[in-house]
């Protein structure tokens, strides 16, 4: 039983959830609309919690070609790190050459050059800078927006774009969790409710900071942060096991989810220790036999920046 959990890990591990999950018909919107830019000057691209790089990995390995600017910033000087090494390994494995430039990576192939700057910078302290320039053509965020005050943050990161300029943003929990199979249905209903409830009431500085319904919330905030929507698809985890063994490192991404819901609640007053005990060792031990599924519902959005805001709904 695995009693150490390492976030970089958790990340690497999600990659190949998240490439199942990630809806191709938003995904491929985004490249269409990429492929038909008129540009003249690079393509600029900018990643908000970019952990350790997956979504650079998955972006480069698509991009229609030209001239990149690819700014990655996240939160965690540890996944930069990790994000910094992951893709230089990754290019080098696609095709690419990679050379350092100053603090940024210069990945050169056929038809394409992307530099790539990998920051440890907290999204806040970006938009709180005077100035921070409109100056994007493509947002990304994943696994991101239901970790933030949508209201408060949403225009302020829209305001990132140029006029014109597209987003993509993925993996938005949309308020289902579901594990199988089933195992006191009457206690683990309490967890996971308990569970989202802690999603809703998490606060920065005060102020809320997130939503576990954040996938079918954007379809008010993002019009109203002068977003318009031109995809939009269910992106939902499903992650069950094989003949032999569950795909990749896919274990262990369950192992880590089991233990941030237990995690989460351990302190709750409505949520008995000895009870989240045996739950959470129940569910990890299903891990072990390779019995456990688990599905969690989420939402991809694709759209532009628009010139015109429209009222809230």
């Amino acid at each position: 039983m695995i009693t150490e959990f390492n976030y970089q890990r958790y990340l690497s591990a999600k990659k190949t959830v998240d490439d199942r999950a990630l809806n191709r018909a938003v995904w491929e919107r985004m490249i269409l609309a990429l492929t038909g830019k008129d540009l003249r000057h690079p393509l600029e691209v900018l990643e908000i919690g970019a952990g350790i790089g997956t979504m650079a990995e998955r972006f480069l390995g698509a991009a229609p070609g030209g001239e990149i600017f690819y700014r990655a910033i996240d939160v965690s000087a540890e996944n930069i790190r990790e994000a910094r090494e992951r893709l230089t390994v990754w290019g080098e494995g696609n095709g690419y050459t990679v050379e350092p430039s100053g603090a940024d990576l210069l990945l050169r192939r056929s038809g394409i050059e992307a530099q790539v700057r990998l920051e440890c910078l907290d999204l806040f302290e970006l938009l709180d800078w005077e100035g921070a320039p409109a100056r994007y053509d493509l947002l990304l965020a994943n696994a991101f927006l239901d970790l933030i005050d949508l209201p408060a943050y949403l225009p302020a990161i829209a305001g990132l774009l140029r006029e014109g300029g597209h987003y993509l943003f993925t993996i938005n929990f949309d308020g289902e969790t579901i594990f199988q199979p089933p195992f006191d249905d009457e206690l683990e209903a309490a967890i996971l409710a308990c569970y989202h409830r802690t999603m809703d009431e998490r606060t920065r500085e005060g102020a809320p900071s997130g939503d576990s319904r954040t996938g079918r919330a954007l379809f008010r905030h993002l019009p109203a942060a002068g977003l318009e929507i031109l995809a939009a698809g269910s992106s939902d985890w499903v992650v069950f096991p094989g003949k032999d063994r569950y795909p990749a490192d896919e274990a262990y991404f369950l192992h880590f989810i089991i233990h941030t819901v237990a995690t989460a609640l351990k302190d709750h007053p409505e949520i008995d220790p000895d009870q989240l005990r045996r739950w959470a060792g129940a569910r990890h031990e299903q891990v072990e036999q390779r019995k456990l599924i688990y599905i969690a519902h989420q939402l991809d959005f694709f759209g532009k920046k628009c010139d015109f805001i429209r009222p809230k709904l």
